[in-house]
């Protein structure tokens, strides 16, 4: 049988020491290789410590982290991240943003010198790839805000990470905008298969993303139920307005709910 790509097993997360805010408890699950998986909840349930702790950004209290069958014990190398903020450097053009991850990561950093243009070339094919082609030369504050977060998205993928964690990435955009790039993430994860976890308050966003949809109880946080979403890709915003996609959010709400409430609700 094989062996899941990211392990979480029993991990509690306390901030502030032993009198400090316990954010996880008993929190567990499983991702496979080439899944694409959401994680929602209410709000401060813990999901975004959870991120934190599988790309080792933060050591949990207890439990165990295993990704890629290595315990994690400092930041990873594989990981690529993507948040709710774009962070552009504004003093760097599009092409130089999305290259900036080879610069620190140690496989990369020592070629990128001989092997410019080849990286180079690897950075305008994912700035296609999201519809971004030609803009390379610009600066952020000459892009709109869902093309800053294209181009966020670009520079998490730069180094072909085997693990892609997203942390609220659409938020701050208008709806339409949000819409447009649930396209271009699914259409790069259909491209790419990397591992993908996808933090996000919009359930709509998880079900026409995830593969498999984790709902995390509230704060200390664990995971209370999952859902496989067993919609045909690829999704359109037509696949939105199906019963099967509407019967699906609605079924992930009510176990949100329930979880604000203090129930528990049978998974």
């Amino acid at each position: 049988m094989t062996r899941p790509f990211v392990e979480i097993d029993q991990v509690a997360m306390r901030y502030g020491g032993v009198d400090g805010t316990l954010a996880l408890e008993g929190c567990s699950m499983n991702i496979n290789q080439g899944e694409f998986v959401a994680v929602v909840g209410p709000s401060g349930c813990g999901k975004s410590t959870l991120m934190r702790l599988v790309t080792g950004l933060w050591p949990a209290t207890e439990g165990n982290v295993v990704v890629a069958g290595q315990e994690v014990d400092g930041p990873l190398t594989i990981a690529g991240m993507a948040f709710q903020a774009p962070t552009l450097l504004p003093w760097r053009r599009i092409l130089s943003n999305v290259m900036l991850p080879l610069e620190v990561t140690p496989q990369h950093r020592n070629k990128l010198g001989r092997d410019r243009a080849l990286y180079e070339a690897r950075a305008r094919e994912l700035l296609r790839l999201v519809g971004l082609e030609g803009f390379d030369n610009k600066y952020p504050y000459q892009l709109s805000g869902g093309m800053q977060q294209r181009t966020s998205l670009c520079r998490a993928l730069i180094h072909d990470p085997a693990l892609l964690m997203l942390d609220e990435p659409f938020s701050a955009l208008d709806v339409f905008t949000r819409e447009d790039l649930w396209a271009v993430l699914q259409n790069v994860w259909m491209a790419k298969k990397p591992t993908v976890v996808l933090v996000t308050h919009d359930l709509r966003e998880a079900v026409y993303l995830a593969d498999r949809v984790l709902v995390m109880s509230s704060r200390p946080g664990r995971i209370i139920a999952e859902r496989v979403n067993p919609l045909p890709r690829p999704r359109t915003l037509e696949t939105t307005y199906t019963a099967e996609f509407q019967d699906l959010v609605h079924d992930l709400r009510g176990y949100i709910a329930a979880a604000r409430s203090g129930e528990e609700v049978a998974a």
